[in-house]
């Protein structure tokens, strides 16, 4: 048996992702909230995705003791100059949910044609263990995003983000093409190569 590697999430759709990828490869994948339920989230205090998912796996490897895991990722549309960015989860708020931020998104961008609605998914993976090692891997998926919602997979802004090469949205496509191609799927591909040399 390989590693136990400590998820440092608490959303589900991410926790079901990595699981999907690493599981299969024979990694003991566990969220933080099943060894510490009761933890308090580390702030974000990064201006980039790289220190926030830096910030908060070692933040996780401390408190259990084990390998840790964490991503940061969003959505950055070109013609927002770089909006949602590290702000994606908490877009229209601090205590805000995927339709809000889906509903902020879709309003700020009304005033542009969809032609000019490109963005790409953007995620950063920090791997940290307590002996002081630490691998990062990135990766991103570009895309368009469109005004109204289809698919009822994935999460976030998965209904709006449309992907042309599929003719679908992330949201409409298998959580298998999904990890694929996605800018999730892309950075761990990276990540496990960089394992593997471990």
């Amino acid at each position: 048996m390989k590693d136990t590697i400590v998820l440092a999430t608490h959303n589900a759709g991410k926790i079901r992702e990595f699981k999907s990828a690493l599981a299969p490869l024979g990694y003991d994948v566990v969220s933080v909230h099943d060894l510490l339920p009761d933890i308090a989230e580390p702030e974000e205090t990064g201006t980039t995705f790289a220190e926030n998912a830096r910030l908060k796996a070692h933040y996780y490897m401390k408190a259990t003791g084990k390998p840790c895991l964490a991503d940061d990722s969003g959505i950055i549309a070109d013609a927002l100059k770089g909006r949602p960015g590290v702000y994606s989860a908490r877009y229209a708020g601090p205590k805000c949910d995927d339709e809000k931020n889906n509903q902020k998104l879709v309003a700020e961008l009304s005033a542009f044609p969809p032609e000019q609605r490109t963005a790409y998914y953007a995620c950063v993976l920090v791997l940290a263990w307590p002996d002081g090692r630490e691998l990062t891997a990135e990766g991103t998926c570009p895309g368009l995003i469109r005004d109204f919602y289809a698919g009822d997979g994935g999460f976030g802004y998965d209904p709006l983000f449309y992907l042309p090469q599929f003719g679908k949205t992330m949201a409409e496509i298998s959580l298998a093409e999904k990890n694929q191609i996605s800018h999730r799927g892309q950075a761990l591909k990276k990540l496990l190569e960089l394992m593997d040399h471990e």
